[in-house]
């Protein structure tokens, strides 16, 4: 089984940049996985993806409900495909998916989604805070256990 783990995120954006740093520390632990960064969304992930059975993808999220550096798994289901939209910004990885099967190409079939709550997105700065930052391999032991990496 082909396995990508995609990070998503903006590394000059402080804890934005947290899904790129942990796929590069799944990496480090693990240097058979085959691992991605990028800051792309929504239908240019189909670029990424195709041709593997699982993608795991890790990105930041701002829930206001948990503390920086919680990790939240979902899976694609969780999402719902938005397939009324005026522009390719707008496409969620959910609906870049389910162009990609509509289209015939190769596309996952099974995806997980790992969230990290994060602290700040907006200041400039290649790491992450404190807070978020300290989490990075305990949140990549937890990735690599859950999905028997």
């Amino acid at each position: 089984m082909r396995t990508l783990i995609l990070g998503i995120g903006n590394p000059i954006l402080t804890d934005d940049g947290v899904g790129i740093r942990i796929a590069q520390r799944l990496k480090e632990e693990k240097p058979y996985l085959e691992a991605m960064e990028t800051s792309e969304a929504g239908i240019a992930l189909l670029d990424f993806i195709v041709g593997y059975d699982k993608l795991i993808i890790v990105d930041s999220i701002i829930t206001k409900k948990g503390k920086p550096g919680d990790l939240y798994r979902l899976e694609l289901e969780d999402l719902k495909p938005m397939m009324n939209f005026s522009s390719s910004h707008s496409i969620d990885i959910a609906t870049a998916i389910k162009i990609g099967e509509g289209l015939g190409y190769k596309v996952p079939n099974l995806v997980s989604i790992y969230a990290v709550e994060i602290k700040d997105n907006t200041t400039f700065g290649e790491k992450c805070t404190q807070e978020v930052e300290k989490r990075i391999p305990s949140i990549a032991r937890q990735i690599i256990r859950k999905e028997k990496l």
